[in-house]
């Protein structure tokens, strides 16, 4: 079975990591926003993509779910001594990745072949793709303000209320994604924030369009537990745009886009009659053996779906 993952943030990289860790390498394609990239200090900073390739390089920070274990921060104490921006705090091991990233791409290669360069010196055996090699910013509309994405997110904490999620137009994807829908038995959306880590993905020509006449299933999976996001700004974005924030509302916003749909236990019953196939799971990742767990059991709930 070929799955193709999409992915944003701790939640998308938690459950790559465990179907990464489930299926034959050559069956797994990871697609990655990478609505939230920008440029910083110079450098291209993809923090979506880093996620996703330190959780599956094994080098991730376990406490935060981002950036790298072990890190150390001299440097941008050094840039804050010095009187530049520190808002954005970039790790010494983590600086390694995007000041190879941003050489590379300064040399004329493209976002999908950094990304790979970089997953072969991490171990990384799947394929993880950036969503589009074209700058795609996803950026915040509150009240009169236009935020960009990581002001927004990162310096102002997320705490201005969200009036739009404005998307860029005329976005193309890769031909490796087009590729990976065209071979795709399984689409999984991740446990990822609905509005700024897989609307970025979908509003990409044309993956909308490869999704719903390609894979035989297409599954999302909640990252709302208990009518709270378990990581991140989802439920209160939800709250903002006058959505109740449940399992519920995240189903009923992919809509006909989905096939299947896997929420928490937390909210067993609440989905039962969505007129999708619904799969009531223990859906925290705690820790890898969580990852696995949940991996192997919602391939279990696809691979019914397919046969049927």
């Amino acid at each position: 079975m070929k799955v193709v993952v999409l992915a944003g943030g701790v939640g998308g990289a938690k459950l790559a990591d465990g179907i990464a860790r489930t299926l034959p390498s050559e069956d797994v394609t990871i697609i990655v926003n990478t609505g939230d990239d920008f440029e910083h200090l110079g450098l291209t900073i993809c923090p979506d993509l880093d996620t996703v390739m330190y959780r599956l390089a094994g080098v991730a920070n376990d406490e935060t779910g981002w950036g790298r274990a072990g890190e150390s921060w001299r440097t941008i104490g050094e840039v804050a001594a010095l009187g530049g921006p520190d808002w954005f705090k970039l790790g010494d091991l983590d600086l390694a990745t995007h000041l190879t990233r941003t050489h590379l791409l300064g040399e004329g290669e493209s976002l999908t072949a950094v990304t790979h360069h970089l997953c072969q010196k991490l171990g990384i055996q799947v394929s993880v793709l950036p969503m589009s090699n074209q700058p795609a910013p996803t950026k915040i509309q509150s009240g009169e303000t236009l935020y960009d994405f990581q002001t927004w997110f990162v310096q102002e904490k997320w705490q201005p209320p969200v009036t739009q999620v404005v998307l860029p137009e005329d976005v193309r994807a890769t031909r490796s994604v087009i590729r990976a829908f065209e071979t795709a038995d399984l689409v999984l959306i991740a446990p990822s924030n609905p509005f700024v880590s897989i609307d970025p993905i979908l509003n990409v020509y044309p993956i909308t369009a490869l999704l719903e006449d390609l894979p035989k299933a297409v599954i999302a999976v909640s990252p709302i537990v208990g009518g709270q996001a378990v990581k991140g700004p989802a439920a209160k974005m939800m709250q903002e745009l006058g959505l109740p924030h449940t399992s519920r509302t995240v189903a009923e916003y992919y809509g006909e886009r989905i096939d299947g749909f896997v929420y928490d236990v937390q909210d067993a019953g609440s989905c039962d009659d969505l007129g999708v196939e619904t799969c009531c799971l223990n859906t925290m990742m705690h820790n890898q053996a969580d990852r696995l767990r949940l991996a192997q059991e919602i391939l279990a709930f696809a691979r019914d779906m397919l046969e049927h």
